[in-house]
Parts: structure tokens; sequence; C-alpha cells
């Protein structure tokens, strides 16, 4: 896989890279796409599941529970499931949210499409999505997957990152900047 080397070089990067490979291997990439999403979405709503995988004061056995009910709960695919298993067999449930970016980045990468991380200081609906990736992909000429999370200290705009570019278009470096500007 090109581009890879630079994601394989973190543990979370290892095991994603792993999970994307099996899911390849076994043809469901959309599936696991999809339960990661699930997973992701539940990681940012959810403080149980924040502490579950996060607390070091967690047993293992309590984790190994408690994600495989989670799996049953969100009926999450098998491969995902397992997936989590080892997680918490390995005491690696910490790394869940960083797991998800960089299999997210893999199997953009797989599809032919750039991934761009952007944050905004409020949720967006999916027609700001759909006219976001439009104006990215006409500037990139590339199919544009997007990373979306939420910074409300941003104050508002977006900061948008494409691999080592950002384009920083948040209202709090707008003021940072005039403050600057009036210091002399």
């Amino acid at each position: 896989m090109e581009n890879s080397g630079g994601i394989q070089a973190s543990l979370a990067g290892r095991y994603a890279m792993a999970l994307f490979e099996l899911a390849r291997d076994e043809r469901q990439l959309e599936a696991v796409g999809a339960s990661l999403a699930s997973l992701k979405q539940a990681l940012a709503e959810s403080d149980d599941l924040r502490s579950l995988t996060t607390s070091p004061l967690t047993r293992r056995d309590d984790a190994l529970k408690g994600v495989a009910g989670l799996a049953e709960a969100m009926r999450l695919d098998p491969i995902t499931t397992n997936f989590l298993g080892v997680l918490a067999q390995n005491r690696r449930l910490g790394q869940l949210g960083a797991i998800i970016r960089n299999f997210n980045l893999l199997a953009a990468l797989h599809r032919g499409e750039v991934t761009a991380e952007v944050t905004s200081a409020h949720p967006l609906d999916d027609a700001q999505v759909a006219a976001l990736k439009a104006n990215l992909k006409s500037r990139l000429g590339r199919d544009v997957a997007v990373d979306l999370s939420i910074d409300p200290t941003i104050l508002g705009g977006l900061v948008v990152k494409i691999g080592s570019q950002m384009i920083d278009g948040s209202i709090r470096t707008k003021l940072n900047t005039l403050a600057q500007a009036m210091k002399g």
C-alpha cells in the first residue's frame, strides 16, 4: 500500500493496518468501515464507552465483557467484534480513536481518495458536507473523503488538513492574527 509507512510507524497505525488488511482480504471493507463509523460516533457520544476504553482501572476481563456486549448491542460485523476483543485482551482500547482514524485513511487510499480532516465549531449538515467535498474535489482533482470533527474553541469557520497541507479559516485564528497586527 502506497504512503502507508507513516501510518505503520505508530502503535495505532499498526493495529489499523492489520485490521485493514484483514478486512480487505475478507472483502469486508465496507462492513468494517460502517462498524468503525458507528463506534466513532458512540465514542463521541458516550461517557461510559470512553471510560471503558481509556480507564486504566478497567480490568481486562471486564473490558472483554464490555466490548462483547457493546458489539452485540451495536450489531457490529464479526471482524470488528473480534478486533475489539483483541484490543481489550492486549489493553489497547485507548488507541481505538486513532485506529479508526488510521483505518479510514487506509481505506480512502485504497479507494483512490484523498482524506481531508475537517474541524468545525458546529456540526455540518449533509448539504454542507457535500458542498465541501465538491469544492475540495474541484481543487484537488480527486475524490475526497472527509473526516469530520467538532472543536467549539475555533469559534467558527473550518480548519481543513489534507496530508501536510492545512487551510485554517477559523475565526479563532483570524482574531489571533488581528490581535498580533494591532500589537504592531
